[in-house]
């Protein structure tokens, strides 16, 4: 790895990077930056599932930055934070920048594993901190894969990455065009679907199921009336739920523990949902 000065914000090599809020809304034709140093540690790890196109660094983030960097088989950018913002359209403190391939999603039912499963099924999530929270919780606790439907922001968003600490880049997703369509993959794949509202069943109270698909509503109106009544409710008790702040909350109760699992512990790939909790659609 031979890092590239550039001092010229024009430079053509940095146009992946240009105007970075505004492609953030229309898209990025096949690729997504990555922002801060956690995230691109998790880029550049074997847990990545996406490739690197660039790195694009302040030259005083090298020195720290040099044994990960090592070995990539990809150009690596030095760039004065003034540069650099001049290239974004906002001032990048961070200072540490990179471009990935996405690449095609895998098919919906390519994610589902044999056996125990356990998956998170978003509808309607239009929150990208939410989105990117949720992605953090599914890695932290094991699940197979993340599922979305067409109105469900997109993982790979630049903010959805941060707020994820690299998880987006590292648990399987993919998108299927409507919340019936999550349902017809459970059918497909022998899942039981857990629609998640306040109105549903202490979820405390369910025995553990061994494939499940949790799916979790928008912040506001939660999951639409026709999803509810197609899945088994349940809920997760809170006092005083309050939107967004609620539904990060919720997500993480929904993952705790088994009261029946050895050491209080989940292992990953069991699949078993834990009757103590499941991640909550708000309504």
């Amino acid at each position: 790895m031979t890092p590239i000065p550039i001092d010229d914000p024009a430079d053509p090599r940095l146009a992946p990077y240009a105007q970075m809020r505004e492609r953030d809304l229309v898209g990025r034709e096949g690729r997504f930056v990555a922002e801060g140093e956690v995230v691109l540690r998790v880029l550049l790890s074997p847990r990545a599932r996406f490739p690197v196109e660039s790195v694009l660094l302040a030259p005083e983030r090298l020195p720290g930055l040099a044994p990960a960097l090592a070995g990539l088989d990809a150009p690596v950018y030095l760039a004065s934070k003034a540069v650099m913002g001049a290239v974004a359209g906002f001032p990048i403190h961070r200072g540490v920048l990179a471009v990935g391939l996405r690449g095609l999603d895998p098919p919906p039912d390519a994610l589902v594993p044999a056996g125990p499963a356990l998956l998170l099924g978003l509808v309607g999530l239009a929150n990208h901190d939410n989105v990117g929270g949720l992605f953090r919780n599914a890695a932290a606790f094991g699940a197979d894969a993340v599922l979305l439907d067409g109105t469900t922001c997109d993982p790979l968003y630049r903010k959805a990455i941060r707020v994820s600490a690299g998880a987006s880049l590292t648990v399987p997703f993919a998108r299927l065009p409507a919340g019936d369509d999550l349902l017809g993959l459970c059918e497909r794949q022998a899942l039981t679907p857990v629609a998640l509202s306040p109105r549903g069943e202490d979820i405390g109270t369910l025995p553990p199921l061994p494939r499940a698909l949790l799916l979790l509503g928008t912040e506001g109106p939660g999951l639409p009336e026709a999803l509810m009544a197609r899945g088994r409710g349940g809920s997760v008790p809170m006092s005083s739920p309050r939107g967004e702040r609620a539904t990060g909350v919720s997500a993480r109760r929904s993952h705790r523990p088994s009261r029946a699992s050895p050491a209080g512990s989940r292992a990953k790939g069991t699949g078993r949902l834990a009757p103590a909790g499941t991640r909550v659609a708000l309504r």
